[in-house]
């Protein structure tokens, strides 16, 4: 009879910890989401009595600040940085791809595989042509554009190709490399001709 009892109080004291547990486990969680819908719609508070206080700042704002070109300023100051990208890029593209390009050959020609570099150089040069062809196709304004943005693309998307080079696997060390610079280095020479055209056409207009 004692052991019975001592049992029945033990599964008693068992199963109401369990049972606290449960009922406690619905109100945190409970507790959660609310404090969750509570913080977003403090957010939404804050961000509406933000608009608020914009709207009522541009109201009280005098009339030359409300007739003021902001789009027009807006539109210029990115021109600008975008042309300062460029010109930065422009200049300093040249020799740090010509820096990779011969530590790419030295590493060629440690590993006696010089005879592979022109297969990818050459294959990379096709693919250059084939996507500047295929850009115009899909993008006929690009070839009236004063900024060939086709080619700067993918300039940048196989620069990235090129430099992880040395942490390439042995073949893909050689091959890789090579077949991203025979990409950029016609679509180096696409920019040049790109750049030239505007001067050819000056000058076959001036001889008309």
């Amino acid at each position: 009879g004692t052991s019975c009892f001592v049992e029945k109080r033990s599964c008693c004291l068992g199963v109401k910890p369990f049972s606290a547990s449960q009922k406690t486990w619905p109100k945190i969680s409970c507790a959660m989401n609310m404090s969750a819908h509570q913080s977003d719609d403090d957010r939404k508070l804050q961000l509406d009595q933000l608009i608020d206080k914009a709207r009522k700042l541009w109201d009280r704002s005098p009339e030359p600040v409300k007739n003021f070109p902001w789009n027009t300023t807006l539109g210029n100051f990115i021109q600008l940085v975008l042309d300062l990208t460029l010109a930065v890029i422009k200049y300093l593209y040249v020799p740090v791809f010509t820096v990779t390009s011969i530590s790419e050959l030295s590493y060629c020609a440690h590993q006696r595989k010089l005879l592979l570099v022109p297969i990818p150089v050459l294959l990379g040069a096709a693919v250059a042509g084939i996507l500047k062809e295929t850009a115009l196709k899909l993008s006929p304004r690009l070839r009236d554009a004063e900024v060939p943005w086709h080619l700067i693309a993918v300039t940048i998307f196989f620069t990235l190709i090129k430099l992880p080079g040395p942490y390439y696997p042995s073949l893909g060390r050689i091959l890789i490399p090579h077949f991203a610079n025979g990409v950029l280095l016609r679509t180096l020479w696409f920019a040049i001709l790109w750049y030239r055209r505007p001067k050819a056409l000056k000058i076959l207009d001036s001889d008309n």
